[in-house]
């Protein structure tokens, strides 16, 4: 998979963070004054971690770069970063590190409320760095943050290919526009939309994306290529669900992986498949990831039906 011009296989921009979880004993959580729940644990790792880890996992050259503070969180997510062996480029955040709270339900749903004050308007990832570490990376997989939309103009200039998560868009929050028009593979949760296909053309038609994927949960995902729009089957979990947190990013890891191998747009929608299913029988307060030779196995086996193609990664 590497090649002699570059250094880095995917560069992820943004997305680094720490998050604090809680176990609710429903969702919507019903009005009270207090509710007892199980211990509350504080752990790095937000989107762009959980991809830079996905792709690291899956045997690909991986570089993270954003903006954190200094502050116990920003530590955090230094040291994951460590432990994973991941190059990580740090950028003083000076309104201090993104931090969330995960509430998550007994079924595995989950739902984050972002702190907003981390996040200034003047924030930037520095372009020069940037632009070194584009020039020697053969991808870019860029967040959904405010510093990352600037970034955008510089890695289209520099020639790489451009992944993005717009996560749960309904399709017409101006904010999310810039990164589905500037990316050339494009994911979302089909959680916002009420007519997933047509946003997925909306971006396809306005942007440049060479594939657009919708996940769906437990319904599978939908994937549109070239005007043509396939159903990815859904895959059975290989053990029991217990959360859904991290599933979308490591659909979007496993995909990437696929695409830099040379796999169909189809294949590397099953890899996608295969991983965000076993992402949701790690606790969002685990980090764990599937592996590349988990993913192969699976992906050779029976749950969620046989494979299309042989896999040539």
């Amino acid at each position: 998979m590497a090649t002699e011009t570059t250094e880095i296989d995917v560069l992820v921009l943004g997305g680094a963070g720490v998050d604090s979880i809680v176990y609710v004993p429903e969702l919507p959580l019903p009005y009270a004054d207090s509710h007892l729940v199980p211990a509350i644990e504080t752990r790095a790792g937000q989107t762009g971690d959980f991809v830079a880890m996905g792709v690291q996992a899956l045997g690909l050259r991986t570089h993270h770069i954003d903006l954190i503070g200094d502050d116990h969180e920003g530590d955090l997510v230094r040291a994951l970063h460590r432990e994973r062996a991941i190059p990580f480029t740090e950028a003083l955040q000076r309104a201090g590190t993104k931090r969330a709270v995960n509430l998550v339900g007994p079924d595995g749903r989950r739902l984050s409320l972002y702190d907003n004050s981390r996040s200034q308007g003047t924030d930037r990832l520095p372009t020069a760095t940037v632009e070194a570490l584009t020039a020697v990376s053969r991808h870019a997989h860029v967040s959904l943050t405010h510093p990352c939309a600037f970034a955008l103009p510089t890695l289209r200039a520099a020639g790489v290919s451009i992944s993005t998560d717009l996560h749960n868009w309904d399709g017409t929050e101006p904010y999310h526009e810039a990164f589905a028009y500037e990316a050339d593979i494009v994911f979302l949760s089909a959680t916002a939309l009420t007519d997933p296909e047509k946003t997925m053309r909306q971006i396809a038609a306005r942007g440049r994306a060479e594939a657009v994927v919708a996940t769906a949960g437990a319904e599978g995902a939908h994937l549109l290529v070239d005007g043509e729009l396939s159903h990815v089957p859904p895959v059975t979990p290989p053990a029991p669900v217990v959360d859904s947190n991290g599933a979308g990013d490591a659909f979007a890891s496993a995909y990437l992986f696929g695409r830099l191998a040379g796999e169909s747009p189809l294949r590397c929608a099953r890899y996608g498949a295969i991983a965000g299913a076993y992402a949701c029988t790690v606790p969002a307060t685990g980090t764990d990831v599937i592996t590349r030779e988990q993913l192969l196995s699976l992906a050779a086996g029976p749950p969620g039906g046989p494979p299309t193609e042989p896999p040539r990664a």
